[in-house]
């Protein structure tokens, strides 16, 4: 079933931090892990990611570092501080949001 991407677009910045909060990625890395890990429901692009990535790098929410790996130097990302209390608060918000939403779509409550 094709998801309706406007559903998706708040939650892109707190997925990538995340996958960022277990290990530091380069882009092409959070595309593969995201898509793979949601069973290919979040497919970014590189135009889609590097405006959330640079948002949150002005938000002081992640960091960045090049790195040289296989002949090539990456722009790695990595979650900061700042960033992980953007995560925690943002996690909340989405389970909280997440249960209002099963609720009026009949769901079971899980709390």
């Amino acid at each position: 079933m094709a998801i309706d991407r406007s559903l998706l677009s708040g939650s892109n910045g707190m997925l990538l931090l995340k996958l960022l909060e277990e290990k530091d990625l380069y882009g092409y890395e959070m595309i593969e892990m995201l898509r793979e890990r949601s069973m290919n429901v979040f497919e970014l692009k590189a135009g889609t990611l590097y405006p959330i990535l640079h948002k949150l790098e002005e938000q002081r929410c992640v960091e960045t570092y090049e790195k040289e790996v296989a002949g090539k130097v990456r722009k790695y990302y990595r979650i900061t501080k700042e960033g992980k209390k953007q995560l925690k608060t943002k996690t909340e918000e989405w389970n909280e949001y997440s249960k209002a939403v099963s609720q009026v779509l009949g769901g079971a409550f899980c709390g």
